[in-house]
């Protein structure tokens, strides 16, 4: 009896599972490189209370697991080096080692499309890849995938690669740019890039959690724990915003509660509803529109709970089954899958209702018909087909946004793709993002968040470089308002509120018919001087000095100059009206510009630039050009 009790028990401990060896966070691996100069912070996972011991070449570190099993190791700071070491990882169960490891300067760049887009795309790429193997640049890009609370995983494994011309082409061009110059300027530091981007973002989709409490509440917050934890509840807590919007812009009435006041059509085809000739949509794709279909429904198959599978709907939908409320998505490229309640289910012909809303180039159904079904409990799905019907929404404009949508999500982003790097220092971040903010306020505010967030989280050392947007979109020959403008200069004063960051402009170097312009070179360039802590062109003051007005400026080298012509163009003086506004012809005196003002109408404003394209010839003697700006006059 004993031996067959001691054989039970063997063969039980062979069939459990083995405990892992500790493992390094989700960002750490062979070839990165760690943070010179600063406490090197290591992360990871280990059985829950274990004893983890660590070694850093020949530095030692000892943390304790907690009851969820992770740590954090801390090592002394350590000087650059371009000669790996290892890093081990033990416990009681076994070790982990990694490789080849550097020390140097970290750099994680992010934002939208401008920050996204890749060597492949910019300019002079054949050469550039050629020229681009360097051990000393390791680059780490991170996937694309949104949460909704902090994840300590990224949506699959990444690796650091060393720069080569296939590691490089698909990587931020502005960030590889900067990392090739800082090398060139520094040969013995090696360098960590960090591509982590997603185009069309939103500021706010990178805050922190404690960002997002700080600037949208604690209530934003608890829908998103909420959605985590059942996305139908969060959709059905959020969908009153919706309607008081869209009753608000459709005198009151309420489609989703009886479809028949609309005018329905059959859809010319499933595809795209740009593709929908002669409905108006072909030619003004940005709308609201509902779209409907029926399934007929058996008692047993309306018994249980469902599955409704919609595919992707380009940008967002809102979705309903019978008049109840079950599913709420932005995502041009998501595909959706709603929770249907038995409750909502009825023997029979059931309704399926969505208002599709499209703000951008293509709307409606971005995939075939064989992705959308409903799937009753227990059964097989049921396809949608391919006959539904469509009517265009009289209301404009775009619904409220969920705070889980993947764009413009609260931390969507940070979630999935900036805590899974944990508490590893860095040297700086680069930050090229504001389009999709563009006639929104408080962007300035939306900087001191995002920044404070990140030092939390990388290291209260970290350099914040901003790029202020580039000129794209219509010249004018008239002084205009401008909502890019505006936004640049919200992008200043976020900058000039902190103490350790940096304004670089890319204000000369956009194409106004392209929103994606391909000079990313000069701009890398740019960004590498200012990580340097090299000053960049700021303006500081204007003030009455008699008939003129003294606008003084910061971070100038030499003397300011205007390139190809006798003065700088684009300068306006205004009162405190759009219309009071006008240009303005000024003259340099070496790091001053001076506006002569005799025209007896009201002067309290001095702008630059302020366009959503300028043409500009402003530089300083390095040929950095001066950020577009305005100010206030003072006596």
């Amino acid at each position: 009896m004993r031996r067959a009790l001691a054989l039970v028990a063997l063969l039980a401990s062979a069939s459990a599972p083995a405990l892992a060896a500790p493992q390094p966070g989700a960002a750490y691996g062979d070839g990165m490189v760690l943070q010179r100069g600063e406490p090197i912070l290591i992360s990871g996972s280990a059985a829950p209370g274990s004893t983890v011991e660590g070694m850093l070449g020949t530095d030692t570190a000892r943390a304790m697991a907690g009851s969820d099993g992770s740590f954090t190791l801390s090592f002394p700071a350590r000087d650059a080096t371009l000669d790996g070491i290892s890093l081990t990882l033990r416990d009681s169960t076994g070790e982990t080692v990694l490789h080849d490891i550097l020390i140097g300067d970290v750099y994680l760049c992010s934002g939208q499309s401008n920050m996204e887009l890749t060597v492949n795309r910019a300019l002079n790429t054949w050469n550039e890849l050629r020229l681009s193997p360097d051990d000393g640049i390791r680059l780490l890009k991170i996937p694309n995938t949104t949460a909704p609370v902090p994840q300590t995983k990224f949506s699959e494994p990444v690796a650091w690669h060393a720069a080569d011309a296939d590691s490089v082409a698909e990587f931020s061009a502005a960030c590889y740019y900067m990392g090739k110059q800082l090398r060139a300027d520094h040969r013995d530091v090696p360098l960590g890039l960090i591509h982590s981007n997603w185009g069309g973002s939103a500021a706010r989709a990178w805050f922190t959690p404690e960002s997002v409490a700080n600037m949208y509440g604690d209530e934003a917050l608890a829908q998103l724990r909420l959605y985590q934890r059942d996305p139908l509840a969060a959709a059905q807590a959020f969908v009153p915003q919706w309607y008081d919007w869209w009753r608000a812009n459709d005198k009151g009435r309420e489609p989703w509660a009886d479809s028949s006041m609309l005018d329905w059509k059959p859809i010319p085809k499933f595809s795209f509803w740009n593709e929908w000739t002669g409905t108006g949509l072909d030619t003004n794709p940005q709308a609201n529109v509902w779209l409907r279909q029926t399934i007929d429904l058996t008692a047993q198959q309306a018994a249980g709970e469902g599955a409704l599978a919609i595919g992707a709907i380009d940008d967002l939908d809102l979705t309903w089954v019978n008049g109840h409320p079950v599913g709420y998505t932005f995502g041009w490229g998501v595909e959706r899958t709603y929770r249907v309640p038995a409750e909502y289910l009825h023997e029979g012909e059931n309704e399926i209702l969505i208002a599709a809303n499209n703000m951008w180039d293509t709307g409606g159904f971005f995939a075939g018909p064989d992705r959308l079904s409903f799937t009753p409990a227990g059964g097989s799905a049921i396809p949608l087909g391919a006959d539904w019907e469509y009517s265009i929404g009289t209301v404009a404009g775009v619904p409220p946004r969920a705070p889980w949508d993947a764009n413009a999500g609260l931390g969507v982003m940070h979630n999935y793709m900036i805590a899974p790097l944990g508490p590893m220092r860095l040297k700086g971040v680069a930050w090229y993002q504001g389009e999709a903010d563009v006639g929104q306020p408080d962007y300035d505010a939306k900087l001191r968040e995002l920044f404070a967030g990140w030092r939390r989280q990388f290291g209260p050392q970290t350099r914040m470089l901003v790029v202020q947007l580039a000129d794209f979109g219509a010249r004018h020959s008239e002084p205009t308002a401008s909502g890019w403008a505006q936004l640049r200069q919200d992008q200043l004063d976020g900058v000039a509120a902190d103490s350790n960051a940096a304004l670089v402009t890319a204000i000369d170097i956009g194409e106004p018919n392209d929103i994606h312009p391909a000079n990313k070179n000069d701009l890398g360039k740019r960004l590498a001087y200012a990580a340097e802590g090299k000053a960049m062109p700021m303006p500081r003051s204007a003030s009455f000095s008699g008939d003129n007005i003294l606008v003084t400026f910061t971070g100038v080298e030499g003397d300011l100059q205007a390139l190809g012509g006798p003065y700088p163009l684009g300068v306006e003086v205004c009162g405190n009206t759009q219309e009071s506004c006008r240009w303005a012809v000024p003259t340099l005196d070496g790091q001053r510009m001076v506006i002569g003002v005799n025209d007896g109408q009201p002067v309290s404003r001095v702008r630059y630039a302020w366009s959503d394209a300028p043409i500009v010839n402003l530089y300083d003697a390095r040929e950095i050009p001066v950020p577009g700006f305005e100010l206030p006059v003072t006596k």
